[in-house]
């Protein structure tokens, strides 16, 4: 089969005759299309799953029955975003599907579309054989250190649509931690306030981790930093400095954005703003709080997080500096001058938003953060593969009713930009510096690029139409065997 998997419906059935409910597919579907139906009546019945009642979208004029409508399976169950069913009826702006977690519908004719959660996916766990008439669907975004299989080439292939934080993915979900641009435009605290701080012992800078270890070695540059300026560190990671109250240790306090927890750290000039690992458009709420509260970010993460940025002086990129000491000198230097400082907050101010790209991207998005009146993205992600595997079967149905005049679709093959983010490397100075048993040193690359063996080994797999899971690793085995050999 190569690296490309046709997405044909195939010949052979599937189902067996009591799946009926789930069974009817392609000509099957086009005869029950007009069949009026109860629209719960005994869909599943044969599972024992409940069915969750629909919302017909605006626009929607899918009348097909439930039997007749294409399955989309949630392989990553615990990400079902219908509940308490185990299987709802989705009406999407184009058309419908029914979704469930029921993993005993996997080689139903019917299921036409795996959905999978990146953090959750294993190489050594997929369903295989891989059946040619389904597709495989991806949600992820979480940070790639998740999962580093999705980050090589051969690993996001396996997929035909994806939603990641990419931009370049088919759903992209970029901006997952902005609500939108007054989350931006907060009234930060008056510098004289800052400055009050400041004279009562706060540090220019705060630093509030406490996940240590992480690809993008962080901690390693934020300890030379700590050399030349006063870094005040919250977390477990380089802890040097007490939370000013008890409640403000507990972790969920800083995720839900506390009043309280949000107000402590407004009072900071800057906010050490460095993500776990490093990827292009991998931005979370390390850069956007801090933007939010008027502490400016010194950040470390996405190389291109220029193009969403509120101006061109909101935020530091550490990059810019050729060492932490450079960097240091230069916070000195605003920690002085606050008419300089200032600058880095005129995009709070009303039209201070100039970036247009960042404008245009929140207007566009098809779902909301904490916004009711829109989806949020998981249901859209469901949508968009559904509306996806309704187009694909009408343009299989318009191929076979053709006798091949009309062209067989072609399936659609998730490129290396929708997820691929390169090797980690060290937060400070050269990786031949680092000492062997280093912990990070020992940790990441060897999970980059084992996470590239597991990923040829599934290819693999799914090449030779395997069907055995447990001969994984002995794919493993030949690929580390042959990469070996090469070097």
């Amino acid at each position: 089969m190569g690296g490309a998997w046709p997405l044909c419906v195939l010949a052979l059935a599937l189902a067996s005759p009591e799946d009926s409910e789930w069974a009817a597919t392609g000509d099957e579907a086009e005869a029950v299309w007009q069949e009026p139906e109860p629209w719960a009546a005994g869909v599943g019945a044969a599972l024992g799953v409940v069915v969750a009642p629909a919302y017909r979208g605006p626009g929607n004029n899918d009348t097909r029955a439930n039997r007749a409508l294409p399955i989309l399976l949630w392989w990553s169950g615990g990400l079902f975003p219908h509940f308490p069913a185990d299987t709802a009826r989705v009406d999407c702006a184009r058309g419908s599907c029914l979704a469930t977690r029921r993993r005993q519908v996997w080689q139903q004719r019917r299921t036409r579309a795996l959905l999978f959660y990146g953090t959750d996916f294993r190489a050594y766990e997929a369903p295989l054989p891989r059946l040619p008439h389904q597709a495989w669907a991806l949600f992820h975004e979480e940070s790639p250190m998740n999962n580093y299989a999705l980050s090589h080439a051969p690993g996001i292939r396996l997929f035909n649509y994806t939603a990641t934080f990419r931009r370049e993915s088919h759903y992209p979900l970029t901006l997952q931690w902005l609500p939108g641009l007054p989350y931006l435009r907060r009234e930060p605290l008056p510098l004289p306030d800052k400055d009050r701080w400041r004279r009562r012992g706060y540090g220019p800078v705060l630093y509030l981790q406490s996940h240590c270890d992480v690809p993008a070695d962080r901690d390693r540059y934020v300890r030379q930093l700590m050399n030349y300026i006063q870094v005040d560190s919250y977390g477990k990671c380089l802890h040097n400095r007490e939370l000013p109250s008890e409640r403000l240790t507990d972790t969920s306090t800083a995720t839900t954005e506390d009043s309280e927890f949000m107000t402590f750290i407004s009072r900071y000039k800057f906010h050490l703003a460095m993500e776990n690992a490093i990827c292009s458009d991998y931005i979370t709420e390390k850069l956007w709080r801090p933007l939010h509260v008027g502490a400016i970010p010194v950040y470390r993460g996405s190389p291109s997080v220029r193009d969403w940025i509120p101006d061109n002086l909101s935020i530091i990129l550490v990059d810019d500096f050729g060492s932490p000491q450079e960097l240091a000198e230069y916070l000195h230097f605003l920690d002085r001058n606050g008419e300089e400082y200032l600058k880095y907050l005129e995009f709070k101010k009303p039209g201070g938003i100039k970036n247009q790209f960042l404008v245009q991207s929140l207007k566009s998005r098809e779902w909301g953060v904490n916004d009711m009146t829109l989806p949020n993205y998981l249901n859209g992600f469901e949508c968009f593969v559904c509306d996806k595997v309704n187009e694909q079967m009408k343009a299989e149905r318009e191929h076979r009713k053709s006798h091949g005049k009309v062209k067989a679709p072609k399936p659609h093959i998730a490129h290396f930009t929708h997820m691929g983010c390169p090797m980690p490397a060290p937060g400070f100075g050269n990786i031949e510096d680092i000492p062997e048993g280093d912990s990070w040193k020992e940790m990441w690359l060897q999970d980059y690029w084992q996470s590239l063996d597991q990923s040829e080994a599934l290819t693999a797999m799914i090449h030779y139409n395997e069907s055995h899971q447990e001969k994984f690793w002995d794919y493993m085995h030949d690929i580390f065997l042959k990469r070996t050999r090469q070097h």
